[in-house]
């Protein structure tokens, strides 16, 4: 069976399921290369069915992770008649007015690609949330109960849900309205701050371990809903909704973030930051912990853009009432055409298995005669090599900085070694380097590690699996000195452990380092600059390395230097 998950909005993208298993995710910010697009995923769902070798014809069930309808599905999938996406009132009373105003009202010219639909193919809507609890549910590894919690800023009207996973069946159980979104709060304050809300929620999150919450505590109360035994204890009125179209990426805006940069500039923006975290952690335990205790489990799935607060899950996790912790770990929306897509597999085939992740490399990959073609093209100098790894750690060891660019690259938001910037952690000074000679970003900003799994355990307290970086741990005291460049501020790491079988050629890099330094861990960043998408395609890849001073760039087989 072939499900084809398409979302259409912030971090439009598009999902293959075949079979239950997640074969190809993408988001489309990739190929156009503006962050957060939130058009039509065209590329996105042509790279998916060319994964594949699929047409539509092979598509059983198209998802759409969105309740209400979506009249751009009638262009994207050439839906007539009693299929068609009928616009709704407020559509209706849009188009009545741009008529009446003699004005052209959107519609895609004819070069424009779409993807027709077999009539046999069944067009399927999963509420936003619901498809954020199927993200975390179907890639959890079990069909034992859990409790599952979803936690954004709002979408198809709802800002928390919570639900059972049990039996390979999801049942709700409660959800929460836009006046309880403690998500919002938390980007309101990002906003405040200075950053894009939806976008810049890790960098507070980065900035609130310099500061000091009793400095302020209380000063952010009016701004947020309160929470209580698992239900809400007091609403929040948000006031006006506005929003801004960045080039085809919405950003939005609440009045109330006008009022908290006022409290920005009188208490300092690390000690407003550290107060807003410890709001949101504090908020989410009495949403979390109540009903864990009412559902009898300890095991806990989690999604939606909140849950991308790795201090949050790190809190969670620590707490000592969670044995079974996941989190999907591309749980914003752009994870949610794969939660749309699994959920309308798993209701068709109930009884199905449901395997958990080992990794996320669901993108494009490219093959070496490819990688060649692009180098070629570029008349550049560059040489064949027969082992990357060995190449990049003796790099690495001397203190270069490495773009690595290999196989598939990853979905969601994190670098995971596909499309990666290396650099070695064991000297301080590296994270300021790297920032200002590659990343141009803020300086507080931390850096993460990707760390041999079998070596986990040196290196993190209450350790265990974590594939996609999506906990942070305390680093162990004993190596804190020895890997300075990705400890933060508060002595914690926010890692990916790297396993041989899930991916050899990236262990194998680590394990030649550790050889040459006798640390089993490297820096490792998203390969991009800020403000831009990772790179998906070798020609990104090498406007990266030649726009910033990166020293070494690992294509596959590759290897580009630059003199000196």
């Amino acid at each position: 069976m072939n499900v084809l998950g398409v979302h259409i909005g912030h971090d439009s993208s598009a999902a293959l399921i075949r079979d239950g298993r997640i074969v190809a995710d993408v988001a489309e910010e990739r190929f156009v290369r503006i962050k957060h697009y939130s058009k039509m995923p065209i590329n996105a769902i042509e790279y998916c069915l060319k994964s594949q070798n699929l047409t539509m014809n092979d598509i059983d069930v198209i998802a759409i992770p969105a309740a209400g309808v979506a009249p751009e599905l009638n262009f994207l999938f050439d839906l007539k008649g009693a299929r068609a996406e009928k616009p709704g009132p407020r559509t209706q009373a849009v188009s009545y007015v741009k008529k009446r105003l003699g004005r052209a009202y959107e519609t895609p010219p004819l070069y424009i690609k779409n993807f027709p639909a077999n009539p046999k193919t069944e067009i399927v809507h999963v509420e936003h949330h619901l498809a954020h609890a199927a993200s975390a549910y179907y890639t959890s590894g079990t069909r034992d109960k859990q409790l599952i919690v979803t936690i954004d800023g709002v979408g198809d009207g709802v800002s928390v849900g919570i639900w059972r996973g049990e039996n390979g069946r999801i049942e709700r159980l409660d959800s929460f309205p836009s006046s309880a979104s403690i998500g919002w709060f938390y980007s309101n304050v990002t906003e405040a701050l200075g950053w894009w809300h939806g976008d810049g929620e890790g960098k507070t999150m980065g900035l609130a371990p310099y500061g000091d919450y009793t400095k302020c505590q209380g000063v952010l109360d009016k701004f947020h809903p309160k929470f209580e035994n698992g239900g809400v204890k007091e609403h929040h009125d948000f006031g006006r909704v506005g929003f801004w179209n960045e080039n085809g990426a919405i950003q939005y805006h609440f009045d109330e973030s006008i009022e908290i940069r006022d409290l920005v500039k009188r208490y300092g923006a690390e000690h407003i930051a550290a107060e807003a975290q410890r709001v949101l952690e504090e908020e989410v335990k009495q949403i979390v912990y109540p009903w864990m205790d009412r559902e009898n489990t300890r095991n806990l799935s989690a999604s939606g853009g909140v849950m991308l607060n790795v201090k949050l899950n790190q809190r969670l996790w620590e707490s000592g009432r969670i044995d079974n912790h996941h989190t999907y770990p591309n749980p914003g929306d752009s994870g949610i055409a794969a939660g749309a897509a699994l959920y309308a597999y798993f209701q068709a085939n109930p009884n199905a298995p449901i395997q958990a992740i080992q990794d996320l490399y669901w993108g494009p990959e490219y093959s070496n005669a490819e990688i060649e073609d692009a180098l070629e093209l570029r008349q550049l100098e560059y040489t064949r090599i027969e082992n990357p790894a060995e190449v990049a750690a003796e790099a690495l060891s001397r203190d270069k900085i490495v773009g690595w660019f290999q196989g598939r690259m990853e979905s969601g938001p994190r670098a995971l070694g596909a499309r990666s910037i290396l650099m070695s952690a064991n000297k301080p000074e590296n994270k300021d380097i790297i920032n200002a000679r590659v990343k141009f970003r803020e300086a507080f900003r931390p850096f993460c590690p990707s760390l041999l799994w079998e070596r986990k355990e040196d290196y993190l307290e209450n350790a265990r699996d974590e594939f996609f970086m999506i906990t942070s741990f305390t680093c162990k005291p004993e190596k804190r000195n020895r890997v300075p460049a990705v400890v933060h501020a508060d002595d914690t790491l926010r890692p990916q452990t790297v396993n041989e079988q899930i991916h050899p050629r990236f262990h194998a890099l680590i394990s030649e380092f550790e050889k040459r330094t006798g640390e089993a861990l490297v820096l490792n960043t998203s390969f991009n600059v800020m403000g831009e998408p990772i790179v998906n395609h070798p020609r990104e890849a090498i406007r990266c390395f030649y726009d910033n001073g990166l020293d070494v760039l690992l294509l596959g087989d590759f290897l580009l230097t630059k003199k000196g």
